[in-house]
């Protein structure tokens, strides 16, 4: 939790006011000296805008790959599994200046207005097709096409009948 917060750029006191939880609380918990109900993990992953699952859902590493090794069955689910999106991380945690995250856009899936996020963000496009807007341009995607996202606004549509899975790389980390 505490690579999370400070991947937000957020203080434990900061933390502490968005989630309703005292700063000695929160400390502990990411300190393991304190585990936080499934309540408080929901109050906490809403302050951090983050699903509940990423604080669920991996496989235990072996102990000589943790933290550099992620296999395929121990990905973290990130991301709120809006609009038809699944995102799993591929980094082994959040505690480097970047993310690697694993995408699918599911067929039919789009993202309706524009996101701004303050980050330098670069995808790869492994198979399917997808509509990327950055700004006022339009981009049709294909395996092996690539892209930049510098801070702007922009929003993705996948209105194909396959999925579309894409590789990004994202600094500073916002999951």
């Amino acid at each position: 939790m505490r690579a999370l917060r400070r991947s937000r750029g957020l203080t434990l006191a900061e933390l502490s006011e968005n989630s309703g939880r005292s700063v000695g609380w929160l400390s502990q918990v990411e300190r393991d000296i304190s585990r936080p109900s499934i309540d408080e993990l929901k109050a906490l992953a809403r302050a951090l805008d983050v699903s509940v699952s990423l604080f669920f859902g991996r496989a235990s590493a072996v102990a000589d790959e943790e933290g550099y090794v992620v296999r395929s069955n121990a990905r973290r689910s990130i991301g709120h599994r809006e609009n038809g999106l699944i995102e799993e991380l591929l980094s082994p945690d959040l505690t480097d200046d970047f993310e690697v995250v694993h995408s699918t856009f599911e067929a039919g899936a789009e993202r309706h207005g524009f996101e701004i996020r303050l980050t330098q963000e670069v995808g790869y496009l492994i198979s399917g097709r997808l509509t990327l807007w950055v700004g006022a341009r339009e981009f049709d995607l294909g395996p092996g096409d690539s892209f930049r996202i510098r801070g702007e606004h922009y929003r993705w549509a996948n209105p194909h009948s396959e999925p579309a899975k894409v590789i990004w790389i994202i600094a500073p980390p916002v999951y």
